[in-house]
């Protein structure tokens, strides 16, 4: 479903695609998160993504225009995975809002690995 927002004007329609890019760049921001990733369920592997494949480590739902995200992460080993999802969620949150003018209901974080860096 996607987010539908009218007024007296006419009618605002933004498709899921463009709401799990705008997730998609702030999450990569994000201090800690190295980026999106996807996995593979036959083989169970996990790849990092591009920066132009950002949402297929994104899963998000609009429903009445309550947006829900599921982000699947790769993260810079030796950092605290609490707070850099804390900060994850805040900022992705607070951009997807200000951006759309919808609300986000949830947004659930999967770390799907650790990178580390030479």
């Amino acid at each position: 479903m996607v987010g539908n927002m009218e007024n007296e004007l006419g009618k605002v329609v933004i498709e899921n695609e463009v709401l799990a890019k705008v997730a998609g760049l702030s999450a990569i921001e994000c201090y800690g998160v190295v980026g999106m990733a996807m996995v593979n369920f036959t083989t169970g592997l996990t790849r990092l993504l591009k920066r132009e494949s950002l949402t297929k480590g994104i899963d998000l739902q609009v429903n009445e225009n309550i947006i829900s995200i599921e982000l699947h992460i790769i993260i810079e080993y030796g950092v605290n995975i609490k707070a850099v999802t804390d900060s994850l969620i805040s900022t992705v949150k607070y951009k997807v809002e200000t951006f759309s003018g919808m609300e986000v209901d949830k947004i659930d974080v999967f770390v799907e690995g650790v990178r580390v860096d030479e």
